[in-house]
């Protein structure tokens, strides 16, 4: 049971007595979708123990069968006019169960997805991790994941951005605010009430700090098995957006708002033995890697480009990748060398990789999932890294990163490790999801091309 509540685990019992009491009168079942957007039922407290609790509740089986919009699209085989659309069942987790401080009277519990005959469904985000954290466990390995998730704070509303088009918006910071205390200090209530929110929903919070664009800051969060940072994730991102809703301002992630610095969320890992001790590290070895620790970072790096999509998973999500801007464009790897894809850093047992790729858009199960696969495969086949790389990867002619959605598409559907790590009804199932999004991009009239064509062309 993860704690919270001062450090109270909410089990099952308290959560009994919470709701028999009156305390908690709400009970948010919820599950990350392909786009990291939790999606649920808020539950009566009493339905939730009486019926929920032993047999779990549905829906729809279109929520991982839809686009952003939500609206329905082809494409997709386990949900489709043809099969009629019908329900999957959400499996509450236990162990996950936690108190929303930000919402009066609410707990909430993370979900696992089923179909109705009692399987799993393979192309859920948080059963897809599973199953390369199960690949893992046969080893006798646990992955240890931390996720740096930055966005931009605007002292608009939600409402006021829609209206406004999202043009013209206010950050809560006219200047580039890094590190610096008193830009914190401008946005710190909301920092402080998202972070203690955080807190009081059972995670470690770690720090806030200011970031490069106007308004953009980070809060840093411990880190933990690989399935509970991906849950903390999902939950953070969306409770922070309420909380930023409730104070009359906005939060977003997105890879890419405007051309300055993007949102990016670094995405680093490590390996434990069933001991605790750590499986990448050999203080004896060069850079402190082990021989394991050398394969497993060699087949993140060889994967790298084949597995981008799960790293970056929509169409802004490739507009970061900018020479100089502190997001990666090269596969390349170095230690503490913030210019490459791959950075090692820490040493020991604190001894990780870090992968700059994903930006803060990214779906956190997906891309971690897609880091175990890379790095086992890399285990397996023995790969070596190759030297790392001392100077500005940004200028070192290593292979470059995918620089669109399409071409990580068809990296991603004809690649051979992504089928054999995940299947090909994952494969198949998010390059439909890539070609949606393509396609509605390829449709779309922006407003660079009606600024520039309106009159002048």
């Amino acid at each position: 049971m993860r704690s919270n509540d001062g450090g109270h685990p909410l089990t099952v019992e308290r959560l009994g007595t919470d709701i028999r009491s009156g305390a908690i009168d709400t009970v948010l079942v919820a599950f990350t979708d392909m786009q990291g957007r939790l999606q649920g039922k808020r539950i009566s407290g009493r339905f939730f123990l009486d019926e929920v609790l032993a047999h779990g509740t549905e829906a729809c089986n279109y929520l991982l069968a839809v686009d952003v919009e939500m609206n329905t699209v082809g494409g997709y085989a386990m949900s489709s006019w043809e099969t009629g659309y019908g329900d999957f069942v959400l499996r509450p987790d236990l162990d996950t169960l936690r108190r929303t401080p930000w919402q009066d009277g609410q707990a909430m519990v993370t979900a696992d997805l089923l179909r109705t005959d009692g399987e799993d469904v393979a192309a859920s985000p948080r059963q897809i991790l599973k199953r390369q954290t199960d690949r893992l466990a046969e080893r006798g390995w646990t992955a240890m994941v931390g996720t740096e998730l930055e966005f931009i704070v605007y002292r608009d509303s939600y409402e006021e951005a829609w209206n406004r088009g999202y043009r013209d918006l206010t950050p809560a910071n006219r200047y580039n605010v890094d590190y610096s205390v008193l830009g914190g200090a401008r946005v710190e209530p909301l920092l402080r009430r998202i972070r203690n929110g955080m807190a009081g929903a059972g995670m470690y919070v770690e720090s806030a700090k200011g970031e490069c664009n106007l308004g953009q800051h980070e809060i840093a969060f411990r880190f933990d098995d690989a399935v509970t940072t991906c849950d903390q994730h999902a939950i953070y991102k969306n409770g922070a957006k309420e909380i930023a809703d409730q104070e009359g301002m906005s939060i977003t992630f997105m890879a890419k708002p405007d051309e300055r610095e993007g949102n990016s969320c670094h995405i680093h890992i490590s390996l434990r033995g069933e001991d605790g001790a750590p499986v990448l590290a050999d203080g004896s070895a060069p850079h402190g890697l082990s021989a394991t620790g050398r394969h497993f970072l060699a087949g993140q790096l060889a994967s790298l480009r084949e597995l981008t999509l799960l790293l970056a998973p929509n169409i802004n999500s490739y507009k970061r990748y900018v020479p100089g801007s502190f997001a990666p464009t090269s596969v390349a790897w170095g230690v503490d060398n913030r210019t490459c894809a791959l950075r090692l850093v820490g040493h020991g047992p604190s001894l990780r990789v870090e992968n700059r790729v994903p930006g803060g858009d990214v779906n956190p199960y997906l891309a971690v999932a897609a880091l175990i696969a890379g790095g086992l495969d890399g285990i397996d086949r023995e790969l070596e890294p190759g030297e790392a790389c001392t100077g500005n990867a940004y200028a070192g002619g290593a292979p470059s990163v995918p620089s669109t959605m399409r071409d990580a598409l068809e990296l991603w559907e004809n690649g051979p490790l992504a089928r054999k790590a995940f299947g090909d009804e994952v494969v198949e199932h998010y390059a439909n999801y890539a070609r949606v999004e393509l396609a509605a991009y390829d449709a779309a009239v922006t407003d660079w091309e009606l600024r520039r064509g309106f009159e002048r062309l």
